[in-house]
């Protein structure tokens, strides 16, 4: 797999490039592999409800992680929109980080207890599946230089949550908006609370790779690697509109 450079930079939203445009487009990269090789991102709305898509030059959903067979260590795959939302708009804690919609497969662990995405009866073994999340990003060098992890919650701290936040010291909510998949497409739709809007914000599509640490704190879930940026450069060049 390509590995794209991950620089925080971008991530100012005064250094955003304009105009942004409604959908971004990627060149096929014939080394990487298909199915996180992006070829489209774009995020459309109608109202509060929200689209988030994603075009590979592969089978979007078909490869997922080996599991590691412990927490610790354990690999995340994702298919990842960061966008210029603050976390207030699902109900995070305010000026917190970057906002983003994951669509994330962990065989080793779940973390959408409310979910049973099988449907087999037990909201507990589903972490394979693919499911959505939001979850805040923020730079963290104990990753790695110029690495994000998702955002801590450090002991004895009570942030802002959302209501179906999954109980981990993350900030990352489990609000149970399921992926589509259609042959090389992904899509999740998501319904914003009321009185948030996505009007105007701009967006990006990545595709990464994640491991959990095993010391909670230290951080606990850093992005190891990323595969694919629809961007080039992690710009938010596009806009939802």
């Amino acid at each position: 797999m390509r590995r794209a450079a991950l620089c925080l930079l971008p991530f100012s939203l005064a250094a955003l490039p304009l105009p942004a445009t409604a959908e971004i487009l990627s060149d096929p990269n014939p080394g990487a592999v298909a199915e996180f090789d992006i070829l489209a991102a774009a995020v459309t709305r109608a109202g509060n409800e929200v689209t988030f898509r994603m075009r590979l030059a592969g089978q979007a959903g078909a490869a997922i992680p080996d599991p590691a067979g412990a927490l610790a260590g354990a690999p995340v795959w994702s298919y990842v929109w960061p966008t210029s939302l603050d976390p207030t708009t699902v109900g995070f804690e305010g000026g917190t980080g970057i906002l983003a919609l994951a669509a994330t497969s962990h065989p080793d662990f779940d973390d959408t207890p409310l979910e049973d995405e099988d449907g087999d009866g037990d909201t507990a073994n589903d972490g394979a599946k693919w499911h959505s999340h939001w979850v805040v990003l923020t730079p963290s060098e104990a990753c790695g230089p110029g690495a994000l992890s998702v955002r801590d919650i450090p002991e004895g701290e009570t942030p802002q949550l959302p209501p179906t936040w999954p109980g981990l010291p993350l900030f990352i909510d489990s609000p149970g908006f399921p992926p589509a998949f259609d042959a090389a497409d992904i899509s999740v739709t998501v319904t914003l609370p009321e009185g948030q809007s996505a009007a105007g914000a701009s967006y990006d599509g990545v595709t990464a790779a994640l491991r959990v640490n095993g010391n909670v704190h230290a951080p606990l879930l850093c992005v190891t690697d990323v595969f694919d940026v629809a961007s080039g450069d992690l710009s938010l060049p596009g806009k939802i509109d």
